[in-house]
């Protein structure tokens, strides 16, 4: 049976940044890379409104991006 193991994981915050001619949002992404693999669910959350605090786009979303590799 395979398994996964986390190889590497990183925060991205999406923002929007205006909106174009037809009214759709325009969004914006910033990646942190090196984030440790085992950081919780709440300590990216608390890291991300810390950083958001800094910025004067408004939040659109807040991701983990985990790449994995498989083993037989």
């Amino acid at each position: 049976m395979a398994t996964a193991v986390i190889a590497t994981s990183k925060l991205r915050l999406v923002f929007q940044v205006g909106m174009d001619d037809d009214g759709k949002p325009l969004l914006k992404a910033k990646t942190f890379s090196n984030i440790q693999k085992s950081a919780t669910a709440d300590q990216l959350f608390q890291a991300a409104q810390a950083i958001i605090g800094l910025s004067g786009d408004t939040l659109s979303n807040i991701e983990r991006v985990d790449n994995s590799d498989l083993l037989a």
